[in-house]
């Protein structure tokens, strides 16, 4: 989790009061956040990732005062229309698609507002960005820059400025190679025939995201008065909610918040909106889920402690905060205002023995026997999207939708497992192979029989990569698998359109399919530009837990 280290004294400017060190820690603590110090120069807290808004000290202090009681309700962010517009030129569909942007004017910036700014764009890429995957964020001098700015994606060649604190031009390629930021944020640009790049009317480069400004565009100093703030990746929900906690953040420091036009082809978008989001309140569940008995007028206070605003029985969400998207999110901050210190702790009316669940025994037993194969274990979603589960691994599968979902990342349950490691192996082709991973997750599947109509499976996914992997490899781990479980199965001849023909087949213990396994299909391989043959097999633990 990230670090924040806050000056006490602008805290407590921002803050509007002065507390003793002990009432701050006191406070501090019950906020959701994991105090590490508190001295008379500084605080250091470990921000929580569901919160990046409170990554810098104006997000911070603006939670906290809300928290003690001093500025509570829904804060109110005036955003003025700047005329100034964005080209988004087709050309980045296929490369970085979106952008969302701002500009923030009579900034008085000091050494101090500088390392703020820069401290909040390098941990919101960190955290909410993804190392800069998912979102990269630039900040610019914007009396440097001539609108309208252009969005677009050039060959990396033609792409030719001085980058950030580099001493001369030079190609977005050679970028790669010699500058710093080039050399750690480069695989994520890696195998890409065009490079995105922002350029302002009069052809001068601003930046090629995700990884360097330009040293002449993309540099604020103390002279900067106004600034150009863009966030440029795959999910245009998730780029505002990121602006949204820039340009609040830098309208606490004293600045004025300018929308800018964006232009996608015929489709148009205005950004920032900082209109907040409703979200209806249910009390009844939130009394049941903590357990208390709370009635609107007190939730209502409870929600402003917490920074919304409430009308009509609907929580008015804040528009910088990236958190909410359910009932239960409601429920915990009404949970952290009410003070977690005053919740009465109960002793339940039964008395049970733990014993571990077998299946979870099972399970680490099936984890322990591949690490002693020298695989490592990954952790997966059990949310994904359609390309992931579908397109890309050259297969139709049923898939189930959720009914809100808030992400196009993250908008199906997922209904088998490999997609999620050859997901893994596409995001680390810049590390050595061979490279051998095994992940243990939930898959999820229609079937009536189920009160919720949804069946759920523990399946476990192993996979291999490397030059010289093949049919054989993977079943001799398969074949480990079984005989350390002390258990027979079957092959049979199979077809799957994730594998490559004839190297597939279906795995049969005592009656049961509980397995596929094979050499996966050259364009899979090609749809998610690996570079090595890869191998694998899915094992459904669900089944052969009962078959065992």
């Amino acid at each position: 989790m990230p670090t924040i280290n806050i000056n006490r004294k602008v805290f407590e400017r921002y803050v509007g009061k002065k507390l003793s060190t002990e009432k701050l820690k006191d406070r501090i603590s019950y906020l959701g956040t994991d105090l590490e110090d508190v001295n008379d120069e500084e605080i250091v807290v470990e921000i929580f990732p569901d919160r990046p808004d409170m990554l810098s000290v104006q997000g911070f202090a603006r939670a906290f005062s809300s928290f003690i009681g001093l500025k509570t309700g829904l804060r109110h962010y005036k955003v003025e229309h700047s005329n100034e517009k964005m080209i988004v030129d087709k050309s980045v569909a296929n490369v970085r698609p979106y952008t969302a942007c701002a500009i923030v004017k009579d900034m008085r910036f000091d050494d101090e507002k500088i390392k703020e700014v820069i401290d909040i764009q390098e941990k919101l890429h960190i955290t909410y960005g993804r190392h800069r995957k998912k979102i990269a964020i630039g900040i610019y001098p914007f009396e440097k820059i001539k609108t309208p700015i252009t969005f677009l994606a050039q060959n990396p060649k033609d792409i030719i400025f001085q980058p950030l604190e580099f001493p001369k031009k030079i190609n977005a390629l050679q970028i790669l190679k010699q500058h710093p930021a080039g050399k750690e944020y480069g695989h994520l640009l890696e195998g890409k025939e065009m490079f995105p790049v922002f350029r302002d009317a009069n052809g001068e480069v601003l930046s090629v995201p995700p990884i360097i400004n330009s040293h002449r565009t993309g540099k604020i100093s103390e002279k900067t008065r106004d600034v150009f703030i863009e966030c440029s990746g795959f999910d245009l929900r998730v780029l505002e909610k990121c602006l949204n906690i820039i340009v609040c953040a830098l309208y606490e420091m004293g600045g004025k918040i300018y929308s800018m036009d964006l232009s996608y082809g015929n489709k148009k978008q205005v950004t920032p909106d900082l209109k907040p989001e409703e979200m209806k309140v249910d009390i009844d569940y939130v009394n049941k889920w903590l357990g208390l008995n709370l009635n609107e007028s007190e939730i209502k206070k409870l929600f402003e402690r917490m920074g919304y605003g409430y009308r009509n029985k609907k929580a008015l969400i804040p528009a910088y905060r990236a958190d909410i998207i359910h009932q239960v999110d409601l429920a915990e901050d009404i949970a952290i205002a009410y003070g977690y210190e005053n919740f009465e702790a109960v002793i339940p009316q039964v008395a049970t023995i733990a014993e571990e669940n077998k299946f979870e025994i099972f399970k680490s037993k099936i984890a322990h026997l591949l690490v002693g194969l020298n695989f490592l274990e990954t952790s997966t979603y059990n949310l994904a999207n359609k390309e992931v589960q579908c397109k890309k691994m050259n297969a139709e599968i049923a898939l189930i939708s959720l009914a809100n979902s808030i992400s196009s990342d993250y908008n199906v349950l997922r209904a088998w497992v490999i997609p999620s490691l050859i997901e893994i192996l596409s995001n680390n082709k810049h590390h050595e192979y061979p490279q051998k991973i095994f992940t243990i997750g939930t898959i999820f599947k229609q079937n009536n029989k189920f009160e919720t109509n949804i069946e759920e499976n523990e399946r476990l996914a192993v996979a291999v990569a490397s030059e010289k992997t093949d049919y054989t490899e993977i079943k001799q781990v398969l074949d480990y698998l079984f005989r350390s479980l002390d258990l027979k199965y079957e092959i049979k001849e199979a077809e799957h359109s994730s594998f490559i023909e004839g190297r597939v087949a279906r795995v049969n213990a005592k009656g049961k399919n509980v397995a596929y396994i094979g050499e996966i299909n050259p364009q899979v391989i090609e749809n998610w530009e690996l570079e090595t043959p890869v191998t694998a097999f899915e094992l459904n633990l669900t089944e052969l837990f009962e078959v065992i």
